[in-house]
């Protein structure tokens, strides 16, 4: 079966204590933001960006989001325990995870404070007929996630060729190839105007 889950890497913020406080062992961050963000750039320099509208949230299924490492194994928390919390705001769609209920989950926190872990990515799809792509732009345009599955903190920072999962790729490989084609073709329509020109002089 097609997997065709997507991943964004995120800010990733830790609630540091007052002086003389236990750690509080919440994590906070944001899973997206709803400003423009290049995903990567082809071998001719063209930039392919993405944009999460701000109501691209309001129907998505947010009802068991785990928290877990690199989208991997063990879970260390989740919303339908109550200890992983999402929302929108202005900024985009936020989370605050409670990694306090468990051994496991706070030596994670503590990984996460040492740094082994500096950012977060988020996996999600996108609901059918719910992104379209801005071709003066190039930029894809999302309006409906169909549903988040996990906030993961990353080792390393998603690399668009391998992190960004078999739908982006394919979705993109498809714009791509479109694109190249309508070229080719302008091309050939410009190189046989050219040629009537140069037959009708003579």
């Amino acid at each position: 079966m097609k997997d065709n889950r997507e991943y964004r890497t995120m800010e990733l913020r830790i609630a540091s204590p007052a002086e003389g406080e236990e750690p509080s062992y919440i994590v906070r961050g944001y899973a997206s933001t709803f400003d423009p963000y290049v995903l990567f750039t082809d071998k001719d320099g063209i930039a392919y960006s993405e944009r999460i509208e701000p109501t691209a949230f309001d129907e998505a299924d947010l009802s068991d989001v785990v928290f877990r490492l690199d989208h991997e194994g063990r879970v260390y928390a989740r919303s339908s325990a109550g200890t992983v919390e999402l929302w929108t705001d202005e900024n985009g769609l936020g989370q605050q995870t409670d990694l306090s209920k468990t051994q496991a989950a706070r030596e994670v926190f503590a990984d996460i404070e040492a740094g082994n872990y500096p950012q977060m990515s988020f996996a999600f799809t996108v609901a059918p007929e719910g992104d379209k792509f801005d071709r003066a732009t190039h930029t894809r345009i999302i309006s409906r996630i169909a549903k988040v599955y996990d906030v993961s903190p990353v080792a390393f920072s998603a690399n668009p060729n391998t992190s960004l999962g078999v739908a982006t790729r394919d979705y993109f490989h498809g714009v791509m190839e479109a694109e190249k084609a309508e070229r080719l073709e302008c091309e050939k329509r410009e190189r046989r105007k050219q040629i009537i020109r140069l037959l009708t002089e003579v």
